[in-house]
């Protein structure tokens, strides 16, 4: 797999979790450690995403 295609598939794997993280925070009695947890693996893909561009 090139790293233009990996990039690809982590910036598709982001936009995912941002789509799950804003319906776990809009849906009531959503565990707040659930959603801390798709906000560590956003963070973790971005970061990685930049690693890989840089």
């Amino acid at each position: 797999m090139s790293v233009t295609a990996h990039v690809d598939q982590l910036k598709k794997k982001h936009q995912t979790l941002s789509h799950a993280v804003e319906e776990a925070q809009r849906a009531p009695g959503t565990d707040d450690l659930a959603i801390a947890s798709l906000k560590k693996q956003k963070l973790k893909i971005k970061e990685e995403i930049a690693r890989l561009t840089n």
